[in-house]
């Protein structure tokens, strides 16, 4: 024989009642049954509602009885046959009208006590199940009603203590006398041994039939839900979480005790002696294998079965030397509690006894506070502890399995998990049998701390990152276009998965927690909200969102200022804008401490060389122990393509709008050719080899008119060119009599730096440097006469995309 448990989700209408019945009926055909049924979804809460109204003399409880009458009304109605209706509905309505008559006795009295609202909740079973079992007879079933309260029964009706000696032997009796092939109870409900109705508290349906099982030695107990069984973590926040076919009865307990809503903590204890397995199902996925629960578990190769967290709770500290050795503490402390009736979650406390942690649901939290302030009120007022302290908004996080006490290191690699992704811990508890470890954080961080915990223990062959990226001009398009075409290799072949949440250019900005179609970006963009830098920052940050990595694509000063905000929240800033790492050498320092500091990667390749690893190989050679003498260097791509285009026959300002269209030059081309370009790149080589340089110490021989560098408009610049083409014309006469070609070169030796347009003669390494590409020669220790040489091409969108995209990928590889 088995026993099945139907939810309030399971039946909370017509519809998924057919769906219940159904199931029972193809199980009646193998086994005979006892069903166990919950209140329609959501009428508890309608009930508890209406109480409550009723108590505070409040009459819109009337209209909330209305709607608990028209539901059950209207369910009979559709299930019901019109033939059958009426003596159906005579019954609905005259359990309807004695709830009525409770409540408007609760109204009168102003009064709700514990008795009338367990009392005025059972009628949601007691409805439901008398409604179930109507509508089964209609399909033919064999089928008969039993009212859980003359079975079992409690010693308390204040506490969930089942007198099993009296309940055993009344569902056994029950149980020899009934010959239908299946017998429907209400969930929930009970009696005392004095015969007052009370129920069973949260879960109650679930012991219920837990109780019945365990009486009569069921097989199975089966438990229907409207989810497939027990998952890895709560679907509902973790979109990967995946169902688990086998856990243990040990397993299933500390899962649901920390808040896995799928069974009640309660329901195994009856069945966990009898060894009955217990089996979770899918109303609505019959066919889903669902989740076994036993006692043993064949062996498994993951050491976390399940991550699972109870939200709403609270921390009460206490701490003082007056705790330090002191017998009996604890009980005195454990007990106050008790005696009030507050339920303990978690308990910590330091070794040396000077502070103990409690976490505790958040609704007690004042209550725990005053009784203890009162409990050591001595010890308080003679400054031996300090007054409790309460820190709301918290939750508990846990790992669960049996078959982690065989794998070492599994708490390093949970903390260092949630370090990495800035969810800071705030107290941490383990059992000494290894099979849970417990950690509160900030409620605001669950999401978060589930996905990347989840990542970890179990979807360890992907990664997923969560790109804000704000600039979507010649680069940021680029890039965006290369995220769409490689996203199928990535998955395949470096198990990356790259999800851009948030876009912005100078006019609009826009956010998809789920991910934005990049190949429709533009539309998505164009229909969002008015781009703000300080807002897209505060919206990234209350997105919360794992392994986030904000790129700036953009040459704004504003958005470079913002990036030690993003990395103080432990998200990577990946970018191309020059600005922050150019800047004031204290603010440069800053953004690299707070990068050590909450481990957010701080990657900008694309700063000196676009895709070239210039910066990568600087930092391999002195992170080996080498040092640097030298470097020289040709850093501007544009400039590159400029002098090497710019010849006879061919107008300087005609060169410097032929880079400008196809995307060499910066959106203002002054920049490049000012110098200033290329004196920020040396002067971040600089300072990646240690030396403290401002960009002010490099000496700029800038081969500009004035007339040019005054000008304040990019239409301006480009016609003060046009007006100083004799200037550049014999800049390029000069060169060409010396057989030389001209080059703006940046050197950096013996701690000083210097940028400027130089004769580059046939022997010169930099002569034959063509198109756009950069060339970077570095004299070290290891290199001293033959340098180190990294060459390629260094300008363009398509290339500094790339750069970009490699920085991407280079921290999704961590």
């Amino acid at each position: 024989m088995n026993v099945l448990k139907f939810g309030g989700s399971s039946v909370a209408n017509a519809t998924t009642i057919e769906n219940v019945i159904e199931i029972i009926k193809e199980q009646s055909r193998e086994k005979a049954l006892f069903v166990v049924v919950s209140a329609m979804g959501g009428i508890t809460d309608l009930l508890l509602k209406a109480g409550e109204e009723a108590s505070t003399n409040n009459e819109n409880y009337k209209n909330t009885l209305a709607e608990i009458e028209k539901r059950h009304l209207d369910t009979v109605k559709a299930l019901i046959p019109v033939i059958n209706q009426s003596a159906i509905i005579s019954k609905v309505k005259a359990q309807l009208n004695t709830l009525e008559s409770l409540c408007e006795g609760v109204y009168l009295l102003s009064e709700l006590s514990d008795k009338t609202a367990a009392v005025i909740a059972s009628f949601g079973e007691m409805l439901s199940s008398y409604i179930i079992t109507e509508a089964a007879k209609v399909k033919e079933l064999d089928i008969t009603f039993k009212d859980s309260r003359e079975v079992i029964v409690k010693t308390d009706s204040t506490k969930i203590a089942i007198d099993y000696k009296e309940t055993n032997t009344k569902i056994l009796s029950f149980h020899k006398e009934n010959t239908h092939r299946i017998c429907l109870f209400p969930g929930f409900v009970a009696k005392t041994q004095d015969g007052e109705p009370t129920t069973l508290g949260r879960g109650g349906s679930d012991f219920t039939a837990a109780i019945l099982a365990a009486a009569i030695d069921a097989e199975q107990l089966q438990i229907w839900t409207d989810v497939s069984g027990m998952y890895t973590a709560n679907p509902k926040l973790v979109k990967q979480a995946k169902p688990v076919s086998h856990i243990s009865y040990q397993e299933a307990m500390e899962l649901s005790h920390f808040g896995a809503k799928v069974i009640y903590p309660p329901t195994i204890h009856p069945v966990l002696d009898k060894d009955i397995p217990i089996v979770i199902k899918n109303t609505f996925k019959p066919l889903d294998k669902g989740t076994a629960i036993t006692r043993k578990v064949d062996q498994r190769q993951k050491p976390v079965t399940g991550i699972t967290h109870i939200d709403n709770i609270a921390i009460i500290s206490l701490e003082g030397s007056g705790m330090v050795g002191i017998p009996g503490f604890s009980k005195r402390l454990f007990e106050a509690l008790f005696l009030d009736n507050i339920n303990v979650i978690l308990i910590t406390q330091a070794s040396s006894e000077h502070s103990i942690c409690l976490a505790i649901e958040s609704v007690d939290a004042e209550k725990a506070k005053s009784i203890l302030d009162r409990t050591f009120e001595f010890e308080i007022s003679k400054k031996k502890l300090n007054p409790v302290k309460i820190e709301n908004e918290v939750a508990i996080v846990a790992l669960v399995g049996d078959n982690m006490y065989h794998h070492q290191g599994l708490s390093g690699k949970m903390f260092s998990t949630l370090g990495k992704n800035n969810v800071n811990i705030r107290a941490i508890a383990q059992g000494a049998s290894e099979k849970n470890i417990s950690v509160v954080i900030e409620e605001k961080d669950i999401k978060k701390a589930l996905n990347i915990l989840h990542e970890r223990f179990f979807e360890v062959k992907t990664k997923q990152l969560n790109l804000f990226i704000t600039g979507v001009g010649n680069v940021g398009s680029k890039l965006l276009s290369q995220l769409e075409q490689q996203n199928k290799y990535l998955k395949e072949k470096l198990r990356l998965k790259i999800r851009v949440v948030g876009l912005s250019n100078s006019r609009k900005m826009a956010f998809d927690e789920k991910g934005i179609d990049l190949n429709s970006w533009e539309k998505f963009l164009v229909d969002g909200e008015p781009a703000n830098a300080e807002q897209f920052f505060k919206t990234a940050q209350e997105m919360n969102l794992r392994n986030s990595i904000f790129v700036d694509n953009t040459a704004n000063p504003d958005i470079a200022k913002i990036y030690k905000h993003y990395l103080a929240e432990s998200m990577a800033v990946v970018t191309c804008n020059k600005i922050a790492c150019a800047d004031e050498y204290t603010n440069y320092e800053e953004l690299q401490s707070l990068s050590r500091k909450f481990s957010a990667s701080f990657l900008y390749e694309t700063n000196v060389g676009a895709g070239l690893p210039i910066i990568d190989t600087l930092n391999n050679l002195i992170a080996s122990g080498d040092n640097v003498h030298k470097i020289q260097a040709v850093l501007s791509g544009s400039l590159n393509f400029v002098f090497n285009n710019y010849k006879k026959g061919v107008t300087f300002h005609e060169i410097v709008k032929q880079a400008q269209q196809e995307g060499y030059t910066e959106p203002d081309p002054k920049i490049d050719l000012s110098g200033i370009d290329v004196a920020r790149k040396i002067l971040i080589l600089a300072r990646e080899s240690g030396k403290i340089m401002e960009l002010e110490d490099i000496e700029n021989d800038s081969f500009l008119p004035q007339d040019c560098l005054d000008t304040t408009t990019v239409e301006d610049f480009l016609n003060s060119v046009k007006e100083h083409e004799n200037h550049f014309g014999k800049i390029l006469e000069d060169a060409e009599q010396k057989q030389c070609r001209l080059k703006y070169v940046a050197q950096y030796e013996d701690g000083n730096a210097k940028v400027g347009l130089q004769h580059i003669p046939v022997d010169h390494p930099f002569y034959n440097l063509e198109g756009s590409d950069n060339i970077v020669l570095f004299y070290t220790d290891r290199y001293p006469k033959q340098p180190l040489i990294v060459k390629g091409a260094g300008a363009g969108a398509d290339v500094t995309a790339s750069g970009i995209f490699a920085d991407i990928i280079r921290i999704g590889k961590k």
